[in-house]
């Protein structure tokens, strides 16, 4: 391949090299026409310079996906009802990536503690860019001895929190016509699960959530999606992994043949908050090992 370079020259433009029939040419990189902006693919994932919020960021899928989100350059508000708010593991861990982290210590459960907690975010933090929905719980019980306190608690942080937070930070996206947020929703977003009534309804009523949101704010420059875990090695997951019925027919069914690992939600994390997922509404993406497939 010949390249007239003279001809390109004079109008100063790079050079990059290209490996064409085993030698290497030259070839121009021509500049967009005027009024037309290059966009790289790295660009598409860089979340420089945004603040991203996450619940239950302390351990588990929360964790991988902050600290996947520090990796894409976020910095990080993190909120746990067992987190220190100072010198905590993940703090460690983010701060390590070169990115800040402030850590909060709130009861997602109740009222008083949700809405303090919403109002020191705000008071010490110009705006939250990202808000990753992840806190929650699992109580298992046969829907016949479902006790009313099982229910509640289950509901209070998996959808009514959940929901008081997308609102509350949502609002302030919609004021800037800008922002991103995702639910962790679930495998029984889709199905019923056996012995956990109150985690299935919380987690399909946030499916039905994501989509309503969706549909109101996608026009204002809100992005609203889902991510569903499959099965993952978590504290919730721990009574399945021990019992080697359960845990044998599950893996039987997971075409990858593995449990999920936090790091698995590093990814699709950073590619829903990013510009990559600009077109992206109301979607709830299964990271699963193919199990929804089977």
């Amino acid at each position: 391949m010949l390249t007239d370079r003279n001809r390109f020259r004079k109008k100063k433009l790079l050079f990059a090299p290209i490996l064409f029939n085993n030698s290497v040419d030259l070839l121009p990189i021509v500049p967009p026409a005027e009024g037309i902006k290059l966009i790289f693919m790295s660009d598409l994932f860089d979340l420089s310079g945004k603040k991203a919020l996450v619940t239950g960021c302390n351990k588990g899928i929360g964790r991988g996906m902050a600290l996947g989100l520090a990796e894409a350059g976020a910095d990080i508000v993190g909120v746990s009802a067992s987190l220190e708010p100072e010198g905590s593991v993940i703090e460690r861990e983010v701060r390590a990536l070169g990115r800040s982290f402030s850590g909060y210590q709130a009861d997602l459960t109740d009222r008083t503690s949700l809405y303090s907690f919403i109002g020191k975010v705000r008071q010490e933090h110009e705006r939250i860019d990202i808000l990753i929905n992840n806190a929650g719980m699992i109580l298992r019980n046969p829907a016949a001895s479902h006790s009313d306190e099982y229910w509640d608690k289950v509901l209070s942080i998996n959808l009514d929190a959940a929901f008081i937070l997308a609102r509350e930070f949502g609002r302030d996206m919609l004021a800037r016509r800008s922002g991103k947020i995702i639910f962790t929703c679930s495998l029984l977003t889709f199905q019923g699960g056996i012995n956990v009534p109150g985690y299935a309804a919380s987690k399909g009523a946030l499916g039905s959530l994501v989509k309503a949101l969706a549909n109101e704010w996608a026009s204002q420059g809100v992005n609203v999606n889902g991510i569903a875990p499959g099965y993952i090695s978590t504290d919730n997951t721990e009574a399945l992994r021990n019992d080697p019925v359960r845990s044998k027919s599950i893996l039987d069914r997971i075409p990858a043949g593995r449990w999920g690992v936090t790091d698995d939600f590093k990814g699709p994390a950073v590619f829903l908050a990013s510009r990559a997922a600009d077109y992206i509404h109301g979607t709830i993406l299964t990271v699963d090992g193919g199990w929804m497939g089977r």
